[in-house]
């Protein structure tokens, strides 16, 4: 038994890193490397077979899935398994884990959890899923992209959770393998899982201390990134290198700055009139799109008081902040202000670039395949391609009514008629859209003027009168149709012909009654408005590719400043 287990223990990672396995070899393997061969696979086939689920006794839920797991397998492999099932009068042992409540401190993924648990089954580790280790750019070798670096910190996290040791340093190993391609920007995750991790990540968590400390990364961005020992650490480092913050530290621009933590627009008014420091100078704009809430982003854009192109001092753009943040409201409320999407950063990457390196390759590709509404990450790369190809500037909206008629009644109808399908057709994007022109709910299929729905505005009020509410919420409206036409034209074509149809107004209905006519008419226009939605992001993807061909691919390391 002492030789099966040297030969268990001789078991070596694979030179390209991607799994510990069997020693290749055309010689028949001895009986004890063949006896645990089989024990490997076999239990493998217990936890992947959807056969074997009747014998499960155990299931551990995250984001959304279950897990079906054997407790005599996990205990026997992992001290924190078994003390967790361990029976007695006053604990019974459960029948489902959140693992949220196990590993509360970092978030562990679905596919990440899998990767642990199928090595504490197999007792070997498959290769990294590749959709959700690599990012959407095409360009990039996914060494040390963000998809990657996360996976791994999060397999690392759940073994040091598990009490899994060999997991850990072999993921250890990992990361500190690859800093050296890992954008700066990404270091900090690593730093407080290695954080977390204590002891058993030593190594690993004085290399990212040391690459922090020579960054440019600021203290106030720090300080939202990083526990407060290791930004202690960090500080006390720099100045112990001479490496003094700049003005970033200065007390006036603080006080800016927590006031929009606070969400005091207000605050930022009252301390501008001081004239100690402009929007600019406290680099506000660049620190609302990466910390504040779209709202205060908004308010501060419409003060008309920042340069929306200004490079902060490591470079960037508020749109490459943006395009960091990943939220669509924000990246449009910039391009509507005069953000321009082909700005590079010192490194040479576009907005666009940022955002596919930040982004699964399985989330990317999966809203294409499956004909859905894009999730923020895509519909993020989507608008900043749309934004590049046509650089638009949206002013004051001017939207085509002709099928309209001059009629303002019949305007404001159409609009709202318009939106409210784009709404419940694809309502992330249609969100977007109405949370820039600042259009609160729709008349949801009112089409004609027998429907009635909830409105601020009575459309079937008689006699009809225009009020400067109606204008105001039929200007927004239209601005909410324009900001659809720049960003997914094609879909705002097909629009056009289902708000020209003859057969709409029975929708309003749909409801109600079975009608099998009109159901089936629903789900044509639905397929119709699906392909072009489709043939959107298939020419959103070629764009990218003749972009990607034509400009400098930028791979690899990242030069740290």
């Amino acid at each position: 038994m002492n030789h099966a287990i040297q030969a268990s223990a001789s078991l070596s990672e694979s030179d390209n890193g991607s799994s510990v396995c069997f020693p290749e070899t055309s010689d028949p393997w001895p009986p004890e490397v063949e006896a645990l061969r089989r024990l490997s696979d076999n239990l493998g086939s217990l936890f992947w077979s959807p056969e074997f689920d009747f014998c499960a006794d155990a299931r551990i839920a995250v984001a959304g899935h279950e897990v079906s797991v054997h407790r005599c397998v996990l205990s026997a492999r992992s001290p924190f398994f078994r003390d967790l099932f361990a029976r007695n009068e006053r604990r019974p042992a459960p029948a489902k884990i959140e693992l949220k409540a196990l590993a509360g401190e970092f978030e562990v993924g679905y596919d990440a959890l899998l990767l642990v648990l199928e090595y504490l089954y197999r007792g070997r580790v498959g290769p990294l899923p590749k959709g959700v280790c690599m990012c959407a750019d095409e360009e990039c070798p996914h060494v040390g992209c963000r998809p990657a670096v996360v996976f791994m910190a999060e397999v690392l996290y759940a073994s040091f959770v598990f009490q899994t040791s060999e997991l850990v340093n072999l993921f250890q190993r990992r990361l500190l393998h690859i800093l050296d391609r890992v954008d700066i920007d990404d270091i900090p995750v690593i730093l407080s899982v290695a954080n977390l991790c204590h002891k058993a990540c030593g190594r690993l968590l004085i290399k990212c201390v040391e690459i922090v400390v020579k960054s440019n990364i600021d203290v106030l961005s720090l300080e939202k990134l990083l526990h407060p020992e290791i930004l202690k650490q960090v500080v006390d480092e720099r100045a112990n290198l001479g490496l003094h913050e700049s003005s970033l530290a200065d007390k006036h621009v603080r006080r800016i700055l927590r006031a929009l933590d606070s969400d005091d627009v207000e605050l930022v008014r009252m301390l501008l009139r001081e004239g100690q420091a402009s929007l600019d100078d406290a680099f506000a704009l660049h620190y609302a799109v990466s910390h504040c809430d779209s709202k205060i982003t908004t308010e501060l854009l419409d003060l008309g008081l920042s340069n929306v192109n200004r490079r902060n001092r490591r470079g960037y753009t508020v749109l490459h902040v943006a395009a960091m943040r990943k939220e669509p409201k924000i990246i449009v409320s910039l391009l509507t202000k005069g953000a321009r999407p082909s700005d590079l950063t010192s490194d040479g990457r576009k907005a666009v670039q940022i955002s596919k390196r930040l982004t699964k390759s399985v989330d990317y590709y999966r809203a294409t395949e499956e004909g859905k509404a894009s999730p923020k990450d895509r519909l993020c790369i989507e608008i900043l391609e749309q934004a590049e190809r046509r650089d638009p500037l949206v002013g004051e909206a001017s939207v085509s009514l002709a099928i309209a008629g001059d009629d303002l009644r019949s305007r404001l109808l159409y609009l709202e008629n318009r939106v409210a399908l784009a709404r419940v057709l694809f309502p992330m994007e249609a969100r977007v859209a109405m949370d820039i022109a600042q259009v609160d709910g729709t008349l949801e299929f009112s089409l004609g003027t027998t429907a009635s729905r909830r409105s601020a505005v009575d459309l079937n009020e008689t006699p009809f009168k225009i009020k400067e509410e109606h204008l105001v919420r039929m200007k927004a409206l239209a601005r909410t149709v324009e900001l659809g036409k720049l960003f997914f034209p094609r879909c705002s074509e097909v629009l056009n012909k289902i708000m020209d149809d003859d057969h709409l107004p029975d929708l309003a209905s749909l409801g109600q009654n079975d009608s099998v006519e009109r159901k089936k008419r629903y789900l044509e226009l639905q397929d119709v408005l699906t392909k072009a939605f489709c043939e959107d992001k298939e020419e959103f993807g070629r764009s990218a590719r003749s972009s990607s061909s034509s400009s400098t691919s930028v791979g690899g390391a990242r030069t740290r400043k």
